[in-house]
């Protein structure tokens, strides 16, 4: 490891002159002198924002039929504030002047084919550094590569968004697994959240901290009307939450000196913002009346991880996680969620015994053991409740959607997927999964149609959300290692857990699945020191079918840590399916 690590610093220290050129910024120059004084922002003032909603669907003569949109990617300046000064940004929607930060929602029907043509609109440089010593993509005649993953869509492999599948503006020039311009989303998986956002290699923390990203919801009427949840535009609101800093300019803050200059000029292990963004407005505000109200909620924070609880102690009533609704309801007062996770609840204001209640956040950054949060980072929005009586005939059902049982019986095998960092004068150099690089040949071929156990060791300190694409899992068990020492020197030397004999040392005590985390998932945290054990499936989890697509194309699947500032530095791993 020391030999490999020595070679690697030495090629990377010839081109670390080269990122202080792209990125447009001096290395050495300091930058705090240069920020917000967020403690100038007054919060809960700006009214949260509906993003504009897009349906994937024609309606003629009251059937639904597939419909192909165009959806750009603009430069163009956002008020994240009403004081702020307005941030230049890079923002998805129909035209400039519709673009939006988040991105519009998708709004697709069950069953029914949406098309996207992704366009480039980008200028030939970025508004934020990056940093060529991650092996990002660079384009050879300039320009800011970009390619769309749908977080929690299962797709053929033509239309997951491969990190090595980027286009410039115009499509002038390609990555090498790049396919096609228009992406087909099949729409025939359960009903549920997701989220859109780019995904191209090494550079996905920068482009989504420009605002690459939105919703994608997909409804399924037949299944989820019974249900009678809280419907329509003013009671079913979707809050993407994320973290954001700036300079006195308005513009956004990342920091442009790495941890570890030697090896990285620029890339930090983290990103991590003080103002707290929902709906593309820092700590909005939201009127509500005494009555049940549904929110999607996800986080799409680059590392900052959100405990969220609200301040009178009302409850969260979670319907689903992630892309998929859990079999019944969970009454809870407080959720921890991760980078990329999704959480569907609902909350019933009428059970309030105060006019206002604060969505507050106590989640330590970076997590689970790093600093205690800011009066700043603490807030996430207002609600202002309206005691004006108002007609509720939304219910909170016993029962929601029942999905096939998984059966740990049904799998085919077992994996083991090892996460370790490396350092160099004590400070983060890269993360591998298996120690192993993304661009390694390919190690796992999972068979269509099937179940597989995997086992994901974490050697790390971090928690790592953990998402894997096409595939959804349950999570069985959490238990921590013993000796971890001594069997992280076994592992970094063999990187083989039989072999290192991990059933020696995954004996610690257990910690119980969280109830409203127990339904299936496509992102989960991976507990430091833990070896979590999960059953992944690999077919539709509302049927037990096989896919409507040829899931064994080019470029194949990824799967990898949802920290961005990990993704984009290695902790990124391909696998291709099988028949």
């Amino acid at each position: 490891m020391e030999f490999m690590l020595c070679r690697r610093t030495m090629t990377l220290l010839l081109i670390a002159t080269m990122t202080l050129l792209v990125a447009g910024v001096t290395g050495g120059t300091k930058h705090e002198d240069r920020l917000f004084n967020l403690e100038k922002l007054e919060m809960f003032v700006d009214d949260l924002p509906h993003m504009p909603t897009i349906h994937g669907f024609h309606v003629i003569n009251g059937i639904l039929k597939p419909k192909s949109l165009k959806i750009g990617m603009f430069f163009k300046k956002w008020k994240f504030h009403r004081d702020l000064p307005a941030t230049p940004v890079f923002a998805y929607g129909t035209s400039k002047r519709t673009a939006t930060v988040p991105g519009p929602t998708i709004e697709a029907a069950y069953g029914v084919d949406t098309y996207v043509t992704w366009q480039n609109h980008l200028p030939s440089s970025h508004i934020l550094p990056w940093d060529p010593t991650i092996s990002p993509a660079i384009p050879k005649h300039g320009g800011i590569p970009t390619v769309v993953h749908l977080h929690g869509g299962i797709n053929e492999p033509t239309s997951d968004g491969n990190a090595d599948s980027w286009f410039t503006a115009g499509f002038n020039e390609t990555g090498p697994k790049w396919t096609k311009t228009t992406t087909h989303y099949v729409n025939k998986q359960q009903p549920g959240n997701m989220w859109y956002h780019d995904h191209a290699l090494g550079l996905t923390r920068v482009n989504l901290l420009a605002g690459l990203l939105g919703a994608y919801i997909l409804r399924h009427r037949s299944i989820e009307s019974p249900l009678r949840l809280p419907s329509g535009r003013e009671f079913d609101r979707t809050l993407i939450v994320f973290d954001r800093g700036f300079r006195r300019d308005g513009s956004i803050y990342m920091n442009a000196t790495g941890n570890n200059q030697q090896i990285h000029p620029q890339w930090q292990p983290e990103y991590f913002g003080d103002a707290i963004i929902v709906n593309g407005k820092a700590w909005p505000r939201l009127t509500v009346h005494r009555r049940k109200y549904r929110f999607r909620i996800i986080n799409a924070s680059n590392a900052r991880f959100f405990r969220f609880f609200f301040s009178n102690g009302l409850h969260f009533i979670v319907v689903g996680t992630d892309s998929a609704y859990l079999a019944k309801p969970v009454r809870t007062k407080a959720i921890t969620l991760a980078p990329s996770e999704i959480v569907d609840i609902v909350v019933d204001f009428s059970k309030s015994t105060t006019k206002t209640a604060i969505l507050a956040n106590n989640a330590p950054y970076p997590y689970p053991s790093g600093d205690p949060v800011t009066e700043e980072n603490s807030k996430v929005m207002k609600f202002i409740i309206n005691d004006e009586s108002v007609y509720d005939a939304s219910t909170i059902p016993n029962k929601l959607i029942q999905h096939p049982p998984a059966d740990v019986s049904t799998s085919v095998r077992t994996r083991y997927i090892a996460m370790f960092e490396y350092e160099f004068n004590g400070e983060p150099t890269h993360l591998y999964i298996n120690g192993l690089p993304y661009n390694a040949p390919v190690r796992e071929f999972p068979k269509i149609g099937t179940s597989e156990v995997w086992e994901v060791i974490n050697l790390t300190e971090d928690n790592h959300p953990l998402h894997i694409h096409l595939g959804l899992f349950k999570v069985l068990e959490q238990t921590a290692l013993v000796e971890i020492d001594e069997f992280k020197k076994c592992m970094t030397k063999k990187l083989d857990a039989v072999k290192c004999q991990i059933s020696k040392y995954a004996r610690g005590n257990k910690t119980a699945v969280t109830a409203h985390e127990q339904g299936w998932k496509n992102v989960f945290k991976m507990m430091p020191g833990h070896v979590t054990k999960i059953l992944v499936r690999f077919s539709y989890i509302h049927s037990n079918e096989s896919y409507f697509f040829d899931a064994t194309q080019k470029p194949g699947y990824v799967y990898h840590c949802h920290i961005l500032d990990h993704e984009d530095n290695m902790m990124m791993r391909p696998f291709e399916m099988v028949k």
